[in-house]
This record gives C-alpha cells, structure tokens and sequence, in this order.
C-alpha cells in the first residue's frame, strides 16, 4: 500500500500537496475482519467513502457514518463531485457519525405536534411527571400533576 501511495505521488500534478496532505494525515489501519473495518470506518465517519471489495453489496447493508459512499470499483468520488447526483456537500471532521449532506430538507421548516383526549392525558401524566421530578424539571412534573387531577373521572 505505501509503495502504491509512493507512485501516485510520483505521477500526480498535485504531489507537493497531496504529498503533503498524506504526510500529515494519511494513514493506513489493517483489520482483521470486515466487520472490524466497517466499526473502524463507523468510527471515523469519512466525508467520502470508496469500497472495493468483494463483498460490496454486505459493506453497503452494514457501513451507516459516511458522507457519501461509493460502492464498487466502476464509481469515484470524483463522480459524485461532479455529476452523478449524489451530494457533495458532506459532513467533515467525522460530521456524518450525527448528520448527512445537505439537502433541500435542511432548508425546510419541520414543526411537530400533539393532540391528546382527557383520557390519554390523565393516563400518562403520572408517568410524565415521575420522568420530570426525576430529571429536576418540578414546573413540568406541576403541569403533568394538573392534568392528572383535572382530568379525572368526574363520578368515581
């Protein structure tokens, strides 16, 4: 592997920085099963993510923390970069352990909400509130308690 690395740089117009690049942050991690290597590349989140291997199609069902991967020897980053529809906009600094690339979602305001009846309120209110008092949250627990009473049968 360092021999081939050696090569490329030979070859490569941009050698000085791409030299450079891999001197200060290349490196080269050998495991011992494939599912080793998907834990390691997990850990590591990559921006890009080529996988050659003779089990791609396993690696793509098991590796979740990438920016984009590419799968097989027929794809390169270079195509995702520039033309082939995937994102190129991707998280950095192991980023994709938490997120993915952008996306026209990241622009688009998610609000959520909730309806109860009496019924559900007063059935999940004391659990609410045990949650809250054990968390320090005593006006949340207060609200649970509220509807806990309120809430209750009118003839029992």
């Amino acid at each position: 592997m360092l021999a081939e690395i050696a090569l490329q740089l030979k070859t490569l117009p941009t050698a000085a920085i791409a030299g450079k690049a891999w001197e200060a942050l290349g490196e080269i991690i050998v495991v011992d099963s494939d599912e080793e290597a998907v834990a390691v590349s997990d850990e590591y989140a990559p921006e890009h993510l080529e996988v050659q291997t003779a089990r791609d199609d396993w690696y793509l069902a098991k590796l979740t923390n990438y920016g984009s991967l590419f799968v097989g020897e027929q794809s390169t980053v270079a195509y995702g970069d520039k033309g082939v529809g995937t994102n190129h906009t991707l998280p950095t600094g192991r980023a994709a352990r938490y997120t993915g690339g952008l996306w026209v979602g990241k622009f688009i305001k998610t609000v959520t909400w909730q309806r109860l009846s009496d019924d559900a309120s007063r059935r999940i209110a004391p659990i609410m509130g045990r949650i809250c008092h054990e968390e320090g949250m005593l006006a949340h627990e207060k609200t649970a308690d509220v509807r806990f009473a309120r809430y209750a049968p009118k003839n029992v």
